[in-house]
């Protein structure tokens, strides 16, 4: 995992610093309390490249046994909607030296005490 100042503006864009948004998250000092607040935590770890807790917070029936995150620089997210176990956004990244968007419409489940992500639907734009 990449290292991030804690008073630095969160990757998530929430607008608050980094030890007030998703860094407790990230740090397992808390969970997410909403699908919307693990989202962007979850943003924020492909950002920093954390992919034990990508892993930790993915519903054990639809996660990967590995993740690579290296080559993939992320530019921005954008939450467009956030309802009882959905949230839609778009994320700007960059690969391989082109900038595109990915859309997606993710499902959320409340299961083993926490939120975690189940799965969704992602175009790229």
């Amino acid at each position: 995992m990449l290292h991030y100042p804690p008073l630095k503006p969160c990757p998530c864009g929430s607008g608050r610093s980094f030890s007030a948004c998703c860094g407790p998250n990230l740090s397992g000092e808390r969970t997410a309390e909403t699908p919307e607040a693990l989202m962007r935590s979850r943003y924020t770890a492909f950002v920093l490249r954390d992919a034990p807790y990508l892993l930790a917070t993915w519903h054990p029936r639809t996660r990967p046994a590995t993740l690579d995150l290296e080559g993939t620089r992320w530019l921005g997210l954008t939450v467009h909607r956030a309802s009882d176990d959905r949230v839609e956004f778009s994320a700007r990244f960059e690969e391989n030296g082109q900038k595109t968007q990915l859309r997606e419409n993710s499902r959320f489940v409340h299961a083993e005490g926490a939120w975690l992500y189940l799965d969704g639907e992602q175009w790229e734009g």
